[in-house]
């Protein structure tokens, strides 16, 4: 028997419709990788499982060759979870260490993950792991000019699967979106599907430490700038995703920037699409990795040194409108050390809500 989590952790797979995720869904579903794996769709009939099916729990779950316990959603998602806990814990269903929720093409990806923390049972049991986006080579960047949707699910990934890039004439329309990606959520991993796509364990393995270590890109942190998405005439969309860094050179107070982090994200959690960071603690040697997804906060995770050697806090964001500027004023007024105690001040608090 699988030895089972403290905390299961529930992975997202999401994407625009048409964007190839049902297909990638599929491919995975035979991975032996994602044997001791609950998988939650829409329905069974849309991926065609019955090549897979080994044996029928019920009407709404199935057993796969691969050890895949696979069930479709019916009304509430937290009831559904709540369903595969109790099966587990008596034994009805073969134990599983991680869930794979498959999201709906036209949905927004955040309330799937707040899920987990407004339940009272799921949140004791479960916890919020890798966000896997799939985008369409071929009219990715189209639906990401259109569609509010297709933009949040791209935002919000930890990996994004680039699909159907075989099907792109010329490397110059990928190489736009590959840019275009990075500009507004530089931390994630981008893979172009083809004959060699990621198994499993390259999409969904999920360990917070090694995690919290990669908040860097190979070249670095980047938005040094910030970015704002506009069409081809240069022309600003009306939802404005951006990101942009805070800089920190002196030790940060981590009870006033608690306060201003818990105030911006009751004030604008939902256009809060990531913050990551690490920060340098008064009081602490180590560095200190923060990670966030709208209302979600992450636990912090203590790393062993500085990953770029330089004893600097940075906190990446990636926000929909909010005011950069604004951002950093409220943040240098509450969290940096020595900064009246941390206490927040009325004009803080003001350039919060203003954002």
């Amino acid at each position: 028997m699988a030895e089972m989590p403290a905390f299961t952790p529930v992975h997202l797979l999401t994407g625009f419709l048409g964007s190839g995720k049902t297909t990638l869904l599929k491919r995975l579903l035979a991975d032996p990788a994602l044997a001791d794996t609950a998988v939650l769709i829409n329905e069974f009939g849309e991926i065609g499982l019955d090549h897979h099916l080994v044996e029928r729990i019920d009407d709404t779950m199935v057993l796969l060759q691969s050890g895949c316990v696979c069930c479709t959603v019916r009304g509430e998602l937290a009831d559904a979870l709540r369903e595969l806990h109790s099966k587990r814990d008596r034994g009805l269903v073969p134990p599983f260490t991680r869930v794979i929720i498959e999201s709906t093409g036209l949905a927004d990806p955040f309330p799937v993950l707040s899920t987990l923390k407004s339940d009272p049972v799921l949140r004791h049991h479960f916890r919020a792991g890798t966000v896997v986006t799939t985008v369409d080579a071929v009219n990715g960047l189209a639906q990401l000019d259109t569609y509010v949707e297709s933009t949040r699910q791209a935002a919000i990934a930890d990996r994004i699967v680039i699909t159907k890039a075989d099907l792109c004439k010329g490397d110059a329309g990928l190489t736009r979106l590959l840019s275009r990606l990075t500009e507004f959520n530089p931390d994630a991993r981008c893979i172009i599907a083809g004959s060699n796509s990621p198994d499993a364990d390259a999409l969904f393995g999920d360990d917070a430490a090694q995690r919290a270590t990669k908040l860097q890109s190979p070249s670095g942190f980047y938005c040094d700038t910030p970015t704002l998405r506009v069409t081809a005439e240069g022309v600003a969309l009306h939802t404005a995703i951006s990101s942009f860094v805070i800089t920190v050179e002196r030790p940060i107070d981590w009870t006033g920037f608690g306060i201003w982090l818990t105030m911006l994200l009751n004030r604008h959690g939902e256009r809060v699409l990531r913050v990551k960071g690490i920060l340098d603690l008064a009081g602490e040697d180590r560095p200190v990795a923060v990670h966030g997804v709208q209302h979600l906060v992450h636990p912090p995770v203590h790393l062993d040194a500085w990953p770029s050697g330089e004893r600097i806090s940075r906190l990446v964001f990636i926000v929909d409108g909010l005011d950069a500027n604004l951002l950093k004023r409220s943040f240098n007024a509450f969290a940096l050390a020595g900064n009246s105690d941390a206490r927040p001040q009325p004009e803080a608090a003001a350039q919060i809500r203003n954002a």
